[in-house]
């Protein structure tokens, strides 16, 4: 099967690569004029998004107020990235 890779470079300047089955990320293309790098990077912010809520809002105790400023700072990415909440976008609300 043929495969696509991706580079991620972060503000360092650090590299890594993640390789996906062709076709893949087309599959999660909303329009027909996303890039591949866009879909992607939506579907990093989406998952991102899920896991600092998930620390937050269901894990163990009560989360520092650093978690809960990362995860704020997160959801009003979500919200300015995809123009809604990530509430409404997953119909998961409390």
């Amino acid at each position: 099967m043929d495969e696509t890779t991706f580079t991620i470079e972060d503000a360092d300047g650090n590299t890594d690569e993640l390789t996906l089955p062709s076709g893949l990320v087309d599959l999660f293309s909303e329009e027909d004029d996303e890039s591949e790098a866009q879909v992607v990077a939506d579907i990093a912010l989406m998952a991102f998004s899920q896991r600092a809520h998930m620390l937050v809002a269901h894990g163990e105790g009560e989360p520092s107020e650093e978690l809960k400023e990362i995860e704020e700072a997160t959801l009003d990415q979500f919200e300015e990235r995809f123009g809604q909440t990530f509430g409404e976008a997953t119909g998961h609300q409390h």
